[in-house]
């Protein structure tokens, strides 16, 4: 059996140590990696949305004006109803 000296046991600690510290800086970079993943990801929703919230916004100013258009069309046809009604009856009293 081996007596294993102080420096020995010195160095053997030291290196445990320093393995350690590598394997957190790689975790650590690692997580890194991910953070500026998710943060590119975010960004891209971002646009996303914008780019959504832009074209909804485009969609409902074309309903809008596709429901005034209807209700100027169903006017005029109530208009244009009555005034056929008032002939047929001028012509029926005639």
């Amino acid at each position: 059996m081996t007596a294993t000296s102080p420096v020995e046991l010195a160095l053997s600690r030291l290196q445990m140590a320093l393995d350690r510290v590598e394997s957190a800086i790689e975790q650590s970079l690692e997580n890194q990696r991910q953070v500026t993943g998710l943060e590119g990801e975010l960004q891209r929703l971002g646009t996303d949305r914008s780019r959504l919230a832009q074209s909804l916004d485009a969609a409902e100013e074309r309903s809008g004006r596709i429901e005034e258009a209807n209700r100027e069309v169903s006017r005029r046809l109530v208009a244009a109803m009555e005034s056929i009604r008032d002939v047929l009856a001028r012509n029926q009293a005639a």
